[in-house]
């Protein structure tokens, strides 16, 4: 991809999630997601119904009148974005790939972070830490993310979701706002997962493909397996192989959910032909 082509595609993006932050999630990410707690601003003049308990008694032995003291919430925070970026993102049978879709979601989280104010990093992760780029403020940096999130090409192609959630808590000393991105079609994170929910605040985010979830009865088919790179041919005609298919599918969505919702976890399904507005919305607004 060129610059000139790159650029074109991050405005694009910006222009559209931008806008979604913007009027739709920026009031919704901020009842979600409070500050560290309430930080002293200023005293002003008592007035009916003001709680007696803030009143600030120095000031109003000096100025003969009662004055209160004013709070406001301590609001910077830290959002985390882990991305998988492994060889299975790149399907999609409908207008988009699942990468398409989850860097969308990414960069509407983004720009919502920033909107008030919080600070963004990322991780891009397949079998090994690909990307990490620390957590800054600003439009300009949110551009930086959007722009790697695109253009990025990973050395990796399976997942390790487990390797990604250690990189993160070593490099993440302070509780943070951390959503995990991917299809989650990876084992043996439960352990790691219930360690990082408990010291940070986090969602994962599953983007997936309606014919994931079921092999059609095509006849014998070629099948690249994008995480490994090898062609094989598949007997999608045989009963057999659709069970063990549907199986093997129904047992990492299970462990999936089991995972985060034992962790305290968030949790949010997304299909690439779904509306990814509806389903962060609903999802604020019920932990709101």
């Amino acid at each position: 991809m060129d610059t000139k082509e790159l650029l074109k595609k991050v405005r694009k993006i910006e222009i559209k999630t931008r806008r979604l932050s913007d009027h739709v999630f920026g009031g919704e990410y901020h009842s979600t997601f409070k500050g560290r707690g309430m930080t002293f601003s200023e005293v002003r003049a008592y007035q009916f119904g003001d709680d007696v308990r803030s009143i600030d008694w120095n000031v109003t032995a000096r100025y003969n009148e009662p004055f209160v003291k004013v709070f406001e919430e301590e609001r910077e925070l830290t959002l985390m974005l882990m991305v998988d970026i492994s060889g299975s993102q790149m399907f999609g049978t409908r207008e988009q790939f699942k990468k398409d879709v989850i860097t969308e979601i990414a960069a509407t989280l983004a720009f919502s972070a920033t909107n008030n104010n919080d600070k963004i990093g990322l991780m891009l992760f397949t079998d090994r830490i690909e990307l990490y780029i620390p957590p800054k403020k600003g439009r300009s940096h949110v551009l930086r993310i959007i722009r790697e999130l695109l253009e990025f090409h990973p050395e990796g192609k399976k997942t390790d979701i487990t390797g990604a959630l250690k990189y993160l808590s070593n490099v993440m000393k302070k509780k943070a706002i951390v959503f995990l991105l991917s299809d989650f079609m990876a084992d043996d994170y439960q352990h790691t997962l219930k360690i990082v929910a408990g010291k940070h605040d986090v969602t994962g985010i599953r983007v997936f493909d309606k014919m994931e979830e079921t092999i059609p009865n095509l006849g014998l088919v070629q099948m690249l397996d994008e995480e490994t790179g090898d062609y094989v041919n598949v007997n999608t005609g045989s009963k057999a192989v659709r069970r063990a298919y549907s199986k093997y599918y129904q047992e990492r969505l299970n462990y999936f959910h089991q995972s985060f919702s034992l962790s305290g976890a968030g949790i949010i399904n997304n299909r690439t032909d779904e509306s990814y507005v509806k389903k962060l919305l609903g999802y604020f607004k019920r932990r709101a």
